[in-house]
């Protein structure tokens, strides 16, 4: 975790965003790119007329400006590398691009929930970049208060081995020197009592072969059952003093993304802790 990218709008979602990923850059050194992505007024008519020029640069200007004064502000604070830079386009594009272009190790974002107008706009920008981010996510919940991560929970019904999906979970642990806590979940409503006993038979192995490859690491694994993942989950997060999700939002097909939204994105509007969101294997 050598490059950590903080979308902000200024708002105070973003803030807590901006303020987890300076905590997390004291503990583990990482350079923070701070970026503010600026949406042009008005269309190719009017900008030929010029009406939005002057407003444009005039609002591009305060921007750069507010992310200047942040940027200040960080570093009187801390010694820590601080870049800026403001985005002309879409948060979308922004966010996809400059984490490409910057080679970012991780994406960390705020997410306000669905409450309200502002927070659905927010938390559906923060779901749109999970589902297309090949880097991992960070979401941070706007009523988050920080707190160094010790206990991380992993939820995969795949009983996932991609070293390159593991890893990113794993070297964020170390990070923190945080545990990992994996959990398997059978559905009681869909699942048969076959698909019960073969997941219950799988997770000793799979356990071992995790304290096996992640020597360093204090690692166990539960199985859940019920009837409601989300609820279930949300209790064991609860119960178990668990201070970040970690999920891996698979690829599907386009008619499930219709009538079975992404669990993980769902999870992010509604969670109290942070979520880690890493990129499934393409291919």
């Amino acid at each position: 975790m050598k490059k950590i990218l903080v979308p902000t709008d200024f708002s105070a979602c973003a803030e807590n965003a901006v303020n987890f990923a300076v905590e997390s850059a004291r503990i583990f050194p990482a350079t923070i790119t701070l970026l503010h992505a600026f949406e042009l007024n008005g269309d190719v008519y009017t900008d030929y007329l010029g009406v939005n020029k002057e407003y444009n640069q005039s609002q591009l200007h305060e921007a750069t400006d507010k992310l200047t004064q942040l940027k200040l502000s960080i570093e009187k604070k801390d010694t820590l590398s601080i870049e800026s830079m403001v985005f002309t386009g879409s948060v979308k594009e922004s966010i996809l691009q400059t984490s490409s272009e910057k080679n970012s190790d991780l994406v960390v974002m705020g997410t306000a929930g669905v409450n309200g107008l502002l927070q659905k706009l927010w938390g559906s920008t923060t779901s749109a970049i999970i589902g297309k981010s090949k880097v991992p996510v960070l979401a941070i919940p706007v009523n988050y208060q920080w707190k160094k991560p010790a206990k991380i929970l992993l939820s995969t019904n795949h009983f996932e081995t991609e070293p390159s999906i593991l890893d990113a979970i794993f070297d964020l642990a170390n990070c923190y020197g945080a545990q990992v806590q994996v959990v398997v979940f059978t559905n009681e409503a869909h699942d048969t009592a076959l698909v019960f006993l073969e997941q219950d038979r799988k997770i000793p192995a799979y356990e071992q072969m995790l304290k096996d490859r992640y020597k360093h690491t204090m690692i166990g694994v539960d199985h859940l059952f019920g009837t409601d993942f989300e609820l279930v989950l949300q209790n064991y997060i609860n119960h178990n003093q668990v201070d970040m999700l970690a999920m891996i939002p698979y690829k599907r097909s386009f008619a499930d993304k219709i009538f079975h939204p992404s669990i993980t994105k769902r999870m992010s509007y509604h969670l109290k802790v942070p979520l880690l969101a890493v990129p499934a294997k393409e291919g």
